[in-house]
C-alpha cells in the first residue's frame, strides 16, 4: 500500500520523528514532518526486515529530508511476535545511536488502541499471540490523551479482564478474532464496536510519540527494551506444540 496520510491525530509541530512499527503480521513505517504524516503499510508476513528501512528511506525521500534532521525515531517496541518486535528495537536503536537522537518506544497495544473510533472513550485492544493466548489492555481516550487503566497482559482470551466491567468499550485487534472470538463472545453487549482486524500501524506509533516528545518522555537508545510479556519468548517447536495439546486437553 502506498504512503497516505494518517487521519487520526493533530500532531505537534515543527518536529521530524521516524516510526517503525513491526510487532505482528503488519509493516509499517511513518514519517511525521512539522504536522503532517505519511505511511507505508503492508500485511507482509515475514517481509518486514526487507521493507523497513527501503520504506524509510522511500518516504525520507517523498518528503525532502535527511535523516540528519530527525529530531527523534520512534518504535513500537511490543507486546507481538518475537521477531518482529526485535526487528524494530534494533533498527531503532541503530539509526537513533548513529544520529545521536532519542528513541522513544511506543506500547503496541496503546498504538492499536488509536485504531478504534475517534469518539470512543474506554478501549480494549488485544492482538493474537498464538498459542491460544492474546496480548490485552485497556484505556481510556480524552481528547488527544490515551491512558492505560490496567497493565498489559498475555492470557487465555477466557483469563482477560476489563479494567471496568460496567459501560461501553470499543474493541480493537486481531485478538477479539482468536479462539473463534471468544472475547466478543465474553464480553458480549459491553463491547460498542469491534474492529477484529485492526493492526498496529507506524502512523500511529508517531502520533503517540510525538506527543511522548513533547512531554520530555524521551529515552537514550540503548535503554530501550522490548516488552515481550512471555518468559519463554523462544519456545521449541516441540515445546509449542506440547503448549497446543494442554490447552486443548
Amino acid at each position: 500500500m502506498g504512503a497516505k496520510c494518517s487521519p487520526f491525530f493533530s500532531l505537534p509541530s515543527p518536529m521530524r520523528l521516524l516510526a517503525f512499527e513491526t510487532s505482528t503480521e503488519a509493516c509499517s513505517v511513518a514519517l511525521h514532518v512539522d504536522g503532517q504524516v505519511i505511511e507505508r503499510f503492508e500485511v507482509a508476513p515475514r517481509r518486514h526486515a526487507e521493507l523497513s528501512l527501503p520504506w524509510a528511506q522511500a518516504l525520507l525521500d517523498q518528503a525532502g529530508v535527511v535523516k540528519s534532521q530527525l529530531d527523534a525515531i520512534a518504535v513500537g517496541r511490543g507486546p507481538g511476535a518475537f521477531t518482529g518486535v526485535r526487528l524494530a528495537i534494533a533498527l531503532g536503536q541503530g539509526m537513533a545511536l548513529a544520529l545521536d537522537r532519542p528513541l522513544i518506544a511506543i506500547s503496541t497495544l496503546q498504538a492499536l488502541a488509536l485504531r478504534a473510533p475517534q469518539d470512543a472513550g474506554r478501549i480494549v485492544a488485544a492482538i493474537d499471540a498464538r498459542m491460544g493466548e492474546v496480548y490485552a489492555a485497556c484505556y481510556q481516550r480524552a481528547g488527544d490523551v490515551l491512558e492505560a487503566l490496567d497493565r498489559e497482559v498475555v492470557a487465555a482470551p477466557g483469563a482477560v479482564q476489563l479494567a471496568d466491567a460496567q459501560g461501553a468499550w470499543h474493541a480493537v485487534g486481531t485478538g477479539f478474532a482468536a479462539a473463534e472470538g471468544e472475547l466478543v463472545n465474553r464480553f458480549g453487549a459491553q463491547l460498542a464496536s469491534v474492529d477484529a482486524g485492526a493492526l498496529p500501524r507506524a502512523a500511529d506509533v508517531a502520533a503517540l510519540a510525538v506527543a511522548a516528545y513533547a512531554r520530555g518522555d524521551r529515552t537514550s537508545p540503548e535503554l530501550v527494551e522490548p516488552a515481550y510479556l512471555r518468559n519463554n519468548v523462544a519456545l521449541t517447536l516441540e515445546e509449542q506444540q506440547a503448549a497446543r495439546a494442554a490447552k486443548q486437553g
